[in-house]
């Protein structure tokens, strides 16, 4: 039987090994912290505090600001020095609170309940909701709204992402390693929430340890089965895994609930265990920090509203020759003007490349219909229809070459011989027109 997979997709290098031997470490207390109240989809947060203001280690400082929201807490604790705009790794300006570590590490209380699973499926809900828990995959949305599905989109199956596609990034693949109990734990509590009996836990192939560790955990747990899929990018996308391992296609603008489906990341799912059993926010998440130009590619269990800059200096610092810092992967994630970006719940890695990975050229070509985006592409789009249309402003029309089903993978932009910007011209066109 072959690996579970989808139509289209690539092959980039992955470069997972200049990281995923280090086991992950606890990065040190940063001395300052900014929290941005808007760091996951939907409404960003109101602030519970006022400058002079003490707080604890993981206390409720901005509240959700309506449905599709999550609270946001402190992850030291210390003296609220500042509640202004700052930017954040896409560049935008962004209201955020500001404390100083007063090195006490004080916390708000924390209770240890080892029979959290007889808690019943809406007290285990409000938990993951009180904890601020949003998805670490990389779009933290929040959590507890994908628990709230309607009464007319029913759950058959919950999913966990452990594909971990994007080059370079090993932060999942360590917890998988390090935390497999808590793992599965986690999706047991998702499953209860949800009311379902099957769950499912996708890995990417070349992680066959992690596919052998949290297969071991997963023995005697009722419906759970780990699923091995094939090495190819995008394969953690949602709707990729979702066709890969459970064999149901989302429907064109739909979502994984269509088709009675819920993914969570693993990183998620060891977070919901954490609310569940410690009732602990998120208030930290592992960061893989890697690439070429960085001394000492590490994993570093790093706290919220840390600064860039403290976890390039643990991982040894910038190398001589590098040249471009990412949040994120190379694939998804965005280059940063500044170190002094804080560490939000969707940041899964920092990446610094050297002069020779970066393609140093702003020149691009016309497009020559070569068709190779359209074979890469896992949604099926005409990606090279949707950038001619951007470049010349029709915006309107790009929308019926199904402009909104393109979730910038990347991997058109990857194998286009021309060198176009592809999906910065995508994105373009999303922010001229409506949905």
């Amino acid at each position: 039987m072959g690996l579970a997979t989808f139509k289209g997709g690539i092959h980039p290098p992955d470069k997972k090994a200049l990281a995923a031997g280090s086991s992950i470490a606890e990065a040190k207390p940063p001395t300052i912290i900014v929290v941005p109240l808007s760091q996951h989809a939907g409404a960003p947060c109101k602030p519970l505090v006022s400058v002079g203001q003490e707080v604890k280690k993981g206390e409720m400082i901005g509240e959700a600001g309506g449905f599709v929201s999550a609270p946001v807490h402190a992850s030291v604790s210390g003296k609220v020095v500042a509640i202004a705009e700052f930017p954040n790794a896409m560049g935008r300006m962004v209201n955020s609170i500001v404390i100083e570590n007063n090195g006490k590490e004080e916390w708000t209380a924390l209770k240890d309940n080892p029979d959290y699973m007889s808690l019943s499926a809406e007290e285990l809900k409000e938990k993951v909701k009180a904890a601020g828990i949003v998805g670490l995959g990389g779009a933290a949305f929040p959590t507890s709204v994908k628990l709230s599905p309607p009464k007319e989109k029913p759950i058959s199956a919950v999913l966990i992402n452990g594909a971990e596609c994007e080059p370079y990034l090993t932060a999942d693949y360590r917890l998988m390693l390090e935390k497999p109990v808590e793992i599965v734990e986690g999706l047991k509590i998702l499953m209860k929430v949800l009311n379902v009996s099957k769950g499912y836990i996708g890995i990417e192939n070349n992680k066959p340890d992690a596919v052998k560790i949290m297969t071991d955990a997963a023995k005697g747990a009722q419906g759970i089965e780990v699923i091995a899929c094939e090495v190819k990018y995008p394969q953690g996308a949602e709707k990729m895994l979702i066709k890969a391992v459970v064999g149901r296609e989302v429907p064109p603008r739909g979502l994984p609930m269509d088709v009675g489906v819920v993914v969570q990341n693993v990183g998620t799912a060891l977070a919901v265990y954490e609310a569940a059993r410690f009732g602990k926010p998120l208030i930290e998440r592992v960061v893989t920090v890697t690439g070429d130009g960085i001394s000492q590619p590490r994993n570093l269990m790093a706290r919220v509203g840390a600064k860039i800059s403290d976890l390039v200096a643990e991982a040894g610092g910038l190398k001589d020759g590098a040249v471009k810092i990412i949040a994120g992967g190379p694939m998804m994630g965005f280059a940063i003007a500044s170190l002094d970006i804080p560490v939000t719940k969707g940041t899964s890695g920092i990446l610094v490349m050297s002069g020779s990975e970066v393609e140093h050229s702003d020149e691009f070509g016309p497009c020559i219909r070569c068709g190779r985006c359209i074979e890469a592409c896992a949604m099926g789009l005409q990606p090279f229809m949707l950038s001619i249309l951007s470049e010349i402003g029709h915006y309107e029309e790009a929308k019926e070459y199904h402009l909104f089903d393109c979730f910038e993978c990347g991997s058109c932009a990857y194998v286009c011989p021309a060198k176009r910007p592809i999906v910065q011209l995508v994105r373009l066109a999303k922010s001229m027109v409506k949905p």
